[in-house]
């Protein structure tokens, strides 16, 4: 009626939201809980170092191996790269 889709979930497929889920609970447990912010500006700018600055560059990950995300792609940057070959 008013062109609006789901973007979260498939009908009744309770697994579409874990992720999300997932990263809500890390960001609230390693950072949010506990804390008292004395203006909006201040949990905003908490919010963006934890997301840009801990979690997508120096948080260990899991899924990665258990690196951080720049290693993980430092890494695989390095994999890459062309063996050099030397001929004899």
């Amino acid at each position: 009626m008013f062109g609006v889709t789901c973007s979260m979930s498939r009908k009744g497929n309770c697994w579409d939201n874990a992720p999300t889920e997932s990263w809500f609970t890390s960001f609230k447990n390693e950072r949010v809980f506990g804390e008292r912010f004395a203006t909006r500006d201040g949990m905003k700018a908490m919010a963006f170092e934890y997301i840009e600055v801990f979690y997508n560059r120096q948080r260990l990950h899991s899924t990665l191996g258990y690196r951080s995300p720049s290693q993980f792609l430092s890494d695989w940057l390095r994999e890459q790269e062309p063996e050099k070959q030397v001929v004899a």
